[in-house]
């Protein structure tokens, strides 16, 4: 949590607006909630903080079977369903960061030069691009179309190949 602690309290110093999920085992100044505080979040003291810093809690559901805890440090935040809709955002961002590393090979150049891995990152980012296009035009996963796009050319070659092998 101390990166995490260093993270939000930078943030703070810029006066920029952050929301971090907390870990479960977190130590905060207040568990018990009233009604109100269930759906306009709670304002706690997070141990390990400076005396009297405050974020704001809110308990987002996640999924049926999870549940997030979220803090902010923007007070004028009281609605639940403005941090579940910031918090899908970052879902998506994950999903995006997931798919890129998993489907383009991102983290696999291995060049020292500045500008030709700028170049790798751009061309990992069109893929994705396409990819994606590409997924959501035939309602398929973006796994599905990655996975799928050379099995008609595989399918072609066994039937005919295209360099026919001699044995001596």
């Amino acid at each position: 949590m101390v990166a995490t602690k260093e993270l939000m309290l930078h943030i703070d110093s810029l006066r920029k607006i952050f929301y971090c999920p907390l870990k479960d085992n977190r130590q905060v100044d207040s568990l018990t909630w009233s009604n109100h505080e269930w759906v306009h979040g709670k304002l706690i003291k997070i141990k390990g903080f400076p005396k009297d810093y405050k974020v704001k809690l809110f308990r987002v559901s996640v999924s049926t079977h999870r549940t997030d805890w979220v803090v902010t440090n923007d007070p004028s935040q009281d609605s639940l369903d403005a941090t579940q809709e910031v918090c899908g955002m970052r879902c998506k961002i994950e999903q995006f960061h997931r798919e890129i590393k998993q489907l383009t090979g991102i983290e696999k150049n291995q060049c020292r030069k500045a500008r030709i891995q700028r170049n790798h990152i751009a061309c990992a980012m069109l893929v994705w691009i396409c990819l994606a296009d590409l997924a959501r035009k035939t309602r398929q996963t973006i796994y599905r179309i990655k996975h799928g796009l050379l099995d008609e050319y595989l399918r072609q070659q066994l039937k005919n190949p295209s360099v026919k092998m001699r044995f001596a």
